[in-house]
């Protein structure tokens, strides 16, 4: 059994880290540290809103050089800790670094749900959107500019694990899992990140008619049989934005078909990286058809997200 010595959760507002971190903490027996309550305890104290002291850490280093200290120090101690934390796969080395995600409405539902607080008040889910957006689009121009490192890019990580329909403890079940050795150690080992997607939000890249026969073969039987965790991984593209599936079409609709919550993925090439026919990521889902998005979402009786092609999302790597 492989077991690092941290483990560390970076993810936007309404991810689900606070909540999984902590079962996980109490799960392993193990202390956790936020870092997300030591920043808004910062915003309130100064009578700003958690965007507002964003956006005022862009000018005033001195925020930024508190905190990063702070997470240096834990880093440096040697405690096997659980740490939630937007920036400390950064400060950590020898560490699982988690990074955690959503579909952006069903965050903004899960904020606006809280208890708001001076830090974070929202008056409605489009404003907690909106709001969300900026607040992470604000701390990962930061992060660029003043550490030369680009929150959004998945191979900063370990694991990305996507929480939009899977249940906190599902959640955690999985991550515990990885963190002993259990799944997903060979991608860890060779060439992480890990992905635990929802298939749900996953796109297709080939034309339904592939996947003839599905109904008739056995496959969904074995794969409802076996379980999630037995699938053997897709292997998947992303382009900043979207997730798209490049081989491994029949599994994903098995999974979905099976109404899995997460199937697991081998990341293939992200954004500006070469994935065939000399076509980055990004250029290569660029060439699939809204007709067959329409198709694969008609015969699975899903809405995938909506798309926003062309949004620069990764910043060029600094290396």
């Amino acid at each position: 059994m492989t077991v690092r010595q941290s483990i560390v959760f970076n993810g936007d507002l309404g991810s689900g880290k606070s909540t999984v971190s902590v079962e996980i903490a109490k799960r392993l027996g193990l202390r956790r540290i936020s870092v997300g309550d030591l920043y808004r305890e910062m915003a309130q104290q100064r009578q700003m809103t958690a965007l507002q002291l964003n956006l005022h850490a862009e000018l005033d280093q001195a925020v930024d050089g508190y905190v990063d200290q702070l997470q240096q120090d834990i880093a440096d101690s040697g405690e096997q800790l659980v740490v939630d934390s937007r920036l400390a796969w950064h400060f950590f080395r020898n560490a699982l670094k988690v990074h955690m995600i959503t579909e952006p409405g069903e965050a903004a539902r899960r904020v606006l749900a809280r208890p708001s607080g001076p830090a974070e008040s929202y008056t409605s889910l489009a404003e907690a959107k909106t709001k969300l957006r900026e607040r992470s689009d604000s701390e990962r121009n930061r992060f660029i500019v003043r550490y030369g490192v680009d929150k959004a890019r998945l191979r900063n990580y370990d694991l990305i694990c996507d929480t939009t329909r899977a249940s906190a403890m599902e959640v955690v079940d999985r991550i515990i899992a990885v963190y002993e050795g259990e799944l997903g150690a060979d991608i860890l080992r060779e060439a992480p990140p890990l992905l635990l997607l929802d298939p749900g939000r996953v796109y297709p890249t080939e034309e339904i008619h592939g996947l003839r026969g599905l109904e008739k073969s056995d496959l969904v039987d074995r794969v409802r049989s076996a379980g999630e965790t037995a699938l053997e991984p897709l292997r998947i593209g992303y382009t900043g934005e979207h997730f798209f599936v490049v081989d491994g079409h029949r599994r994903l609709s098995a999974a979905l078909r099976n109404g899995f919550p997460l199937v697991p993925g081998r990341l293939v090439a992200e954004a500006d990286e070469p994935i065939a026919g000399g076509l980055t990521a990004t250029e290569f889902f660029a060439q699939v058809s809204e007709s067959t998005i329409h198709d694969w979402e008609a015969v699975h009786g899903i809405t995938l997200p909506p798309l926003e092609r062309g949004r620069p999302v990764l910043a060029a790597d600094p290396a």
